[in-house]
């Protein structure tokens, strides 16, 4: 099955006293790179976090990110830290006391003044055992994955189609290119066959091994047979990999590397114009292809 790198996902979920919403997107990449913005103060999370996608994917820039928030009905949302307490009434004493030394009368402290202090009433989220809540955070996760993948293999179908009716158009412009070539090789043998003629009447004598050397060389520089036939072999090779089970991007990205091998060399030797014509259009599709198979997981 074809998996598109592209995809995107988002859940919400609550449990553990907390509510919480996922958010979960990808675009293509030559590795696996994922970004996790979650929580610190949920111990383990990120790591368990991280296995899991690591498992679950092959390539693609992945971001995470997770808000948790303690539900209002939730119980102990605040408390007074008592670590600091008794350090904020120690200190309030000695101001009081140099105070009263220096003739100097001070205001009474109410209990609001000493919880507006930082660190005397804390949010128990943040020191509470997160245990509950990061088991219940891993059994939401496994469901906005399963989206995810959803997701990315809708995308990996639609590409799988792109991908099938690219390598049609490479497969005919192929043929078209053999029906061209074989006609070509009958006007070259020709054209050959009547400047050997001319070369023979003007001259006395011709090495005849030299010039069956030559003659070797100029077939070979010409032909196109196996640049065709391994474009053909390549269009069988990528076929298969659409029908290949597991990420296939990286096979695909090499295999574009050969298709636009042997359509420069073509272009290269055509030496008619038709032929050509028709080795440009093979390298526009072929660079089209290119730009499909990025996205293949």
């Amino acid at each position: 099955m074809t998996v598109s790198m592209t995809g995107f996902a988002a859940r919400k979920g609550q449990g553990a006293g907390y509510s919480w919403a996922w958010d979960v997107r990808s675009v293509n990449g030559k590795g696996l790179d994922l970004r996790l913005r979650v929580p610190d103060w949920i111990d383990g999370l990120e790591a368990l976090l991280r296995a899991e996608m690591q498992k679950a994917l092959g390539r693609g820039n992945v971001s995470l990110s997770l808000k948790v928030a303690r539900d209002e009905t939730g119980e102990g949302g605040l408390r007074v830290n008592m670590a600091v307490l008794p350090t904020v009434l120690t200190a309030l004493q000695e101001i009081e006391a140099a105070a009263m030394a220096s003739g100097v009368t001070l205001g009474q402290a109410t209990a609001a003044d000493l919880l507006s202090l930082r660190g005397v009433l804390e949010t128990s989220s943040q020191s509470d055992d997160t245990t509950a809540l990061r088991a219940a955070l891993m059994q939401d996760f496994a469901p906005l994955m399963a989206d995810f993948a959803t997701m990315r293999a809708a995308e990996g179908a639609a590409l799988k189609g792109v991908i099938a009716g690219q390598l049609d158009q490479i497969a005919s412009l192929t043929a078209d290119a053999k029906a061209q070539a074989g006609a070509r090789r009958e006007e070259a043998r020709a054209s050959l066959a009547e400047a050997l003629a001319r070369v023979m009447d003007s001259i006395d004598s011709v090495d005849e091994t030299r010039l069956t050397q030559e003659l070797a060389l100029i077939a070979v520089k010409n032909d196109v047979t196996e640049e065709l036939d391994r474009l053909g072999a390549h269009v069988d090779a990528a076929r298969l990999l659409l029908g290949e089970p597991g990420p296939v991007g990286r096979k695909f990205d090499f295999l574009m590397q050969e298709f636009m091998r042997e359509a420069n060399t073509l272009c290269s030797k055509a030496q008619s114009l038709a032929l050509t014509r028709i080795g440009l259009d093979l390298k526009t599709v072929i660079d089209q292809l290119r730009e499909q198979v990025q996205n293949v997981e």
